[in-house]
């Protein structure tokens, strides 16, 4: 039943931060599209004190938005904030680390070598976010901040090497969540401590009439809007990197991210640029060698397959038994890893056939990446991933068609 709980928390808690990451993000895209793509307003309209103004069509209706120096003369009776959709997708996001990787700490959260304990791993994770906002608030603080380029390179310099630092302490795929939690973290205290407060600070002085607000205020709060924007792509691709345990199962992982990270901040800053009226067309072709060139180095080294007459007899009983000892545990009709009340991914290896099936997905991740079995609970040893490698490459020489090696 714990297990069963644990799943139907995991949905529930899994929907709710999707739902409302794409509010927050899809929030963030169009006000920084919008901050670029305002245009200076008509002579009468400035006398009002409108500093900028966008026509826009859209569900077939026309939208006039003014955007104001400061603040109208009268204030409206309702103004909408952007703020919960923030707050809900980082209380989400934090209530599945908790679930998946607090959790079951040992399993998720720790390799099955670490020195650290649960609720070690656990308190350096929970410190970890909360250090990570306190150093990037007292960056944005001191003159670095007036440097957009050496903080920026400053920011993305820390951001990798807590993603170096998670890759020591945590297993692969706990390491790139934790980037995320750090990311998602920043974006919601930027939204918290900052951008919420500084338009609270704005309306109250419109509402009392007050001319003296500082409109500095104002600028550092739309500066750290801009942070959040470009964090959104990296951290987009942390959420899908599950998939993909070619990044995050590598050796070199945390500068697979980082490489990744670079790529989807230059795309990012082409959108953004075009916004505001300047083509940097090079942005895309740089980012398309950045992800290129990754692509390559981190191809699968694969040992050429002996020639037929040299290869071993494989015991098809032999496969069976590792495949059955080591990975039915879970991906059996009913598991017996009290994680599991199902298959993961519907995957059933039960008889040497459903082993055979599915050989590409075992070699990938059991002999290529090794992510599996999960955190090696079940102790799967080198010579047993060997032997699968060299099943595996049989069955190619074979001429099975049907198996291609498959990283997802």
């Amino acid at each position: 039943m714990e297990s069963y709980l644990q799943d139907w928390l995991n949905l529930i808690f899994r929907w709710l931060h999707v739902t409302a990451g794409i509010a927050w993000i899809g929030a963030s895209f169009y006000f920084n599209w919008l901050e670029g793509r305002l245009e200076k307003a008509p002579q009468a309209k400035q006398k009002k004190g409108i500093k900028g103004e966008l026509w826009a069509v859209h569900g077939g209706g026309f939208y006039e938005i003014n955007k104001y120096h400061l603040a109208p003369e009268k204030m409206p009776e309702t103004l909408h904030w952007f703020k919960w959709e923030a707050y809900v997708t980082w209380l989400s996001g934090f209530g599945l680390l908790a679930i998946i990787y607090y959790w079951g700490a040992e399993s998720y959260l720790l390799t099955p070598d670490s020195p650290l304990s649960s609720a070690s791993a656990i308190a350096i994770s929970a410190f970890s976010l909360l250090m990570s906002w306190l150093v990037y608030d007292f960056l944005c603080r001191t003159p670095l901040f007036n440097n957009e380029k050496l903080f920026s390179a400053v920011l993305f310099g820390l951001i990798v090497f807590s993603a170096w630092g998670y890759a020591q302490l945590f297993s692969d795929r706990a390491a790139y969540i934790h980037v995320g939690a750090l990311i998602g973290t920043l974006m919601v205290g930027n939204v918290f401590q900052i951008i919420i407060p500084s338009q609270r600070k704005l309306v109250d002085a419109a509402e009392r009439g007050d001319s003296s607000f500082d409109p500095a205020i104002a600028q550092h709060a739309l500066l750290r809007s801009r942070h959040n924007n470009y964090f959104t792509l990296p951290l987009l691709f942390i959420m899908i990197s599950g998939h993909y345990p070619m990044t995050y199962g590598h050796d070199w992982n945390w500068a697979i991210l980082a490489a990744l990270s670079l790529a989807a901040i230059l795309i990012r800053h082409f959108f953004n640029r075009r916004n505001q009226g300047a083509v940097l067309t090079w942005l895309w072709p740089t980012a398309a060698v950045v992800m290129l060139s990754l692509a390559f180095v981190i191809r699968p080294q694969v040992a050429p397959l002996p020639e037929v007459a040299e290869q071993p007899a494989f015991d098809e009983k032999a496969i069976v038994e590792i495949v059955t000892s080591r990975c039915s545990t879970c991906h059996a009709a009913q598991p017996t890893d009290p994680l599991f009340q199902a298959a993961p991914g519907g995957l059933i290896f039960d008889d040497y056939e459903s082993i055979a099936s599915k050989a590409d997905k075992i070699y990938s991740q059991a002999v290529l990446t090794q992510i599996m079995p999960l955190a090696n609970r079940t102790d799967m040893t080198e010579e047993e991933r060997q032997l699968l490698g060299q099943w595996y490459q049989q069955l190619k020489s074979e001429g099975n068609d049907s198996l291609k090696v498959s990283m997802n």
